[in-house]
């Protein structure tokens, strides 16, 4: 009989689901005798890339996950014995396994790295950069021990497994009125981080009661103060577009990946052509993405959040490691 992928309950360590959890944040803080689980390969079809995680407590309690809970009880299994001989371990599940009572109903394979946490000061480096927004790479030895370099593709090399981490996607969203509120809270509703910039005080206060974060837009140059790099997607929700060419100016300045703004196709022609007497080349406003979204003519606030949130995904999927930092030796040396 097949195991099923059901992973029965072990302690958790949050309210959010544990899949859902950063298994690297949780292996700085644990206590001692963390076990990584990290999976290194896939063949076929596989639910999660390489690179996915998890950190393994002695009590069963974890965070990260492989797969969907297929392979997650044997790998808390396993990992106890890790922890009491100290070695590493590399298991294959689904095709090429040798495990038969363990299926992948996605029919592909995997291969997943079992190691003991030796090297927690790395982590405490790799938590540095991750949240000075550094690219860099988590480089796994064959013995399972951890050093930190430029980032690279997250693949298998001649040293063990280079797991690449690069800053997560950010959000600023100038606006407003409620398809601004909307936004910030739906973004910031799924943990990213994002900051909601208006003139207005009545979505200010709207953003604030809703508890997510905002701050007031009394002068053009505070722009200048907004942290931005090639991870940050900008949207503008204004239905008086005589807020926005200076704004875009402003963001056609960064690295931002994405620039976009509410309005019809006659409205971001009237944009480019705003843009265009405030000094901006058409080859640069090009970059400005209208109408927004993937759902045509979207009018309900919601919806419209929804709509482009999508569309900013599909495009950050897109962005290259290579053109996030301009000297990734020097910066990930912490």
């Amino acid at each position: 009989m097949s195991m099923q992928c059901e992973l029965q309950a072990a302690p958790l360590l949050s309210a959010a689901h544990p899949a859902l959890a950063d298994p690297w944040e949780l292996a700085i803080n644990a206590s001692g005798d963390v076990v990584m689980a990290v999976l290194t390969e896939t063949r076929g079809p596989a639910y999660r890339l390489p690179g996915a995680a998890m950190a393994i407590l002695p009590d069963g309690s974890f965070s990260g996950a492989i797969t969907s809970g297929c392979v997650e009880a044997d790998l808390i299994l396993n990992a106890s014995d890790v922890r009491n001989t100290g070695d590493v371990r590399v298991l294959r599940y689904g095709e090429g396994s040798t495990f038969i009572d363990i299926r992948l109903p996605c029919g592909g394979g995997i291969e997943v790295m079992l190691f003991p946490l030796l090297d927690v000061e790395v982590l405490g480096k790799l938590a540095k950069a991750r949240k000075l927004r550094r690219p860099v790479s988590l480089q796994i030895s064959k013995s399972g021990r951890l050093t930190l370099g430029p980032i690279t593709e997250t693949k298998n090399d001649a040293h063990g497994f280079a797991l690449g981490f690069e800053p997560p996607l950010q959000f600023l969203t100038f606006g407003a009125g409620p398809e601004a509120s909307v936004f910030a809270a739906l973004v910031e509703g799924l943990g990213y981080e994002q900051q909601l910039v208006s003139h207005d005080a009545m979505t200010l206060a709207s953003t604030r009661a809703s508890g997510n974060k905002c701050r007031e837009l009394t002068n053009l140059s505070e722009l200048f103060a907004l942290q931005i790099d090639a991870r940050t997607a900008a949207v503008l929700f204004y239905h008086d577009h005589d807020y926005e060419p200076e704004i875009i100016k402003h963001l056609l300045s960064t690295p931002a990946f994405y620039i976009g703004a509410q309005g019809s196709r006659a409205t971001q022609r009237s944009r480019l052509q705003r843009l265009e007497e405030i000094g901006v080349s058409l080859n640069r406003s090009s970059r400005v993405r209208g109408p927004i979204g993937v759902i045509p003519s979207s009018r309900d606030p919601k919806s419209l959040a929804v709509s482009v949130l999508a569309e900013i995904m599909a495009a950050g999927s897109q962005v290259s490691k290579a053109s996030e930092q301009p000297n990734l030796k020097k910066e990930c040396c912490l």
